[in-house]
């Protein structure tokens, strides 16, 4: 783990760039170039493991965005990829070969679960998954041949949140790699590299973006194993366009004061939701009740921009919910300044199974929100008219 030489704020809006002065454009340059020309063949052989020869290998728009990364992480090296999904298959193909084995939380997003499931063990690779925060199951799915422990914290779509401590010091104790997606918690509100995470990988499509206009994954942790995957992401290609580079670093620069943002908003909309006779339960780390809030507080500097809750009905309710908001837009995905509502069981987890779904608690009456940076007062209003719709329910409701 590196020190770091400013605060979150300042890394977010001066970090890859050298801060020395010097005459210059102020904005990173877009390379947006496939390749780069060289004078002679010496000079095109010592070229090649830089990022001035192939953008499949590497790019100087690339170089800057995962110095920020790197920064804020408080890693030794970042790496970009052309979705989050490129830099798990990717990152995961990397560090493993036939015969080895997972241990992979229960509680983690869709894609990643049909990975494990479905796709891993066509290379002859297999998976335990465990309950997230019943560390006793972690070390008794530990095998000979166990080489990673992959983890996410909070947990898409329950909110449920990992203690760092715990699993660094059983991946320690078993030699094992671990392995985080920090989507979720950005490293404004955690950074896991400081509770000794090997790699931490973001889908940098969501807060790192923060505009819902570009796909990108981050992979960000210690140089040996940043080198293995990048040379993976060179045979497998899934780079990142420079220009959806560039569009990362804008999104980075304002980092910082829209997680701030999306901390305060989620937090007063979830106590909002809580209070609600029509909801049954309300997932959110920092609420009063929430069975890990210690834990969230010890851990992070807040939050989140994502909640969960289930409203005292049916699927049907559900549904009918969510397709009378306003403000809150029906779309996938989360992180963006625009605040946004889906039902898991038909987006982020509707490519695993039904049985699968229930033990992780993603319920058909599952709602999740991506709060924005509007006013909260007006999201709260929104919220307030849409459940209206709902028939009168039970006087029943829960944290967790």
């Amino acid at each position: 783990m590196k020190s770091h030489h400013y605060r979150q704020e300042t890394e977010a809006v001066r970090g890859g760039v050298d801060p020395e002065k010097k005459n210059g454009p102020l904005a990173t340059p877009i390379y947006q170039t496939s390749t780069f020309e060289v004078t002679d063949t010496e000079q095109q052989v010592r070229a090649t493991p830089t990022d001035m020869f192939y953008t499949r290998y590497g790019n100087p728009t690339h170089t800057v965005a995962e110095n920020a990364v790197t920064q804020l992480e408080g890693t030794d090296k970042a790496l970009l990829f052309a979705s989050g999904m490129a830099a798990i298959t990717t990152s995961v193909l990397a560090l493993l070969k036939s015969g080895d084995h997972v241990v992979a939380q229960r509680d983690i997003y869709g894609g990643a679960t049909k990975f494990f499931s479905s796709w891993l063990p066509k290379h002859g690779i297999e998976t335990t998954f465990v309950d997230t925060i019943e560390y006793d199951q972690h070390a008794r799915a530990i095998r000979p041949s166990t080489r990673l422990l992959y983890l996410e914290s909070p947990t898409n779509p329950t909110l449920r949140v990992v203690d760092l401590r715990k699993v660094v010091a059983l991946a320690k104790q078993h030699n094992l790699i671990t392995l985080i997606d920090s989507t979720f918690a950005t490293p404004i509100n955690t950074r896991p590299a400081e509770f000794g995470i090997d790699l931490v990988m973001h889908s940098g499509t969501k807060y790192f973006g923060g505009h819902s206009d570009l796909i990108c994954g981050i992979v960000a942790g210690r140089r040996d194993l940043i080198d293995e995957i990048h040379e993976s992401r060179t045979t497998l290609g899934g780079c990142m366009d420079p220009h959806a580079a560039w569009l990362l670093l804008r999104g980075i620069r304002t980092l910082a004061v829209r997680v701030q943002r999306h901390n305060e908003n989620a937090l007063r909309v979830s106590q909002f939701l809580n209070g609600h006779p029509k909801v049954r339960r309300t997932h959110y780390p920092f609420l009063e009740g929430h069975p890990q809030r210690a834990l969230a507080m010890e851990q992070m500097h807040g939050g989140g921009g994502v909640l969960s809750f289930e409203v005292d009905g049916n699927a049907g309710d559900a549904r009918r919910l969510a397709e009378s908001l306003n403000l809150f837009r029906l779309a996938p995905s989360l992180g963006g300044v625009d605040s946004l509502v889906t039902i898991p069981a038909l987006t982020s987890h509707a490519m695993i199974s039904a049985e699968h779904r229930q033990k992780m608690g993603v319920t058909d009456q599952l709602i999740r929100l991506s709060v924005g940076i509007e006013n909260a007062d007006d999201l709260i209003a929104d919220l307030e008219q849409a459940l209206a719709v709902l028939s009168p329910a039970r006087q029943h409701v829960e944290v967790g």
